[in-house]
């Protein structure tokens, strides 16, 4: 299995995990535009060029940015794929100068087990008003917000 940035061949394989898991209500529902869209914010993880797992790295402001999009395929749950999937984007955000990154999530013991603490959500404002004001279960979606700084390469050196 090898993790690396996301290919146009690969927005079907995205798109079947995402549609699958948010009909669990275990993530929001993402379009094909959307997905073709943001391509270059997401890794993908392959195995025998099947996509089983996904993830994205949203910037949202000069020191700050989201893991969107985290899905596992649930025949690789338990091994430790998601949170290389977020140590992935984690190292991406880092190599681009960014301090701190959070998700929302209907799973928070997850990004919990890996080192993310809970946070308010009036403590994203970026977020706040520019995507959850949009979305159909706003303001009660039930999603925890959470967050992690991280070191940046200049502390690292």
């Amino acid at each position: 299995m090898i993790i690396r940035s996301a290919r146009i061949a690969d927005v079907a394989g995205i798109h079947l995990l995402v549609k699958r898991h948010s009909e669990k209500a275990q993530l929001l529902p993402r379009s094909l535009f959307d997905l073709y869209e943001k391509l270059q914010e997401f890794v993908v993880a392959v195995e025998e060029d099947a996509v089983v797992a996904c993830g994205a790295l949203h910037i949202c402001w000069e020191d700050l940015a989201e893991v969107r999009t985290l899905v596992v395929a649930e025949n690789f749950q338990g091994r430790g794929l998601g949170k290389k999937m977020v140590r992935t984007l984690e190292k991406r955000a880092e190599d681009l100068g960014i301090k701190k990154m959070f998700a929302l999530s209907f799973l928070p013991e997850f990004f919990k087990n890996i080192g993310y603490a809970e946070i308010d959500k009036e403590n994203l404002p970026q977020k706040v008003w520019r995507d959850c004001i949009n979305c159909p279960l706003f303001p009660d979606c039930g999603e925890t917000a959470l967050m992690i700084e991280l070191v940046s390469p200049a502390v690292k050196a």
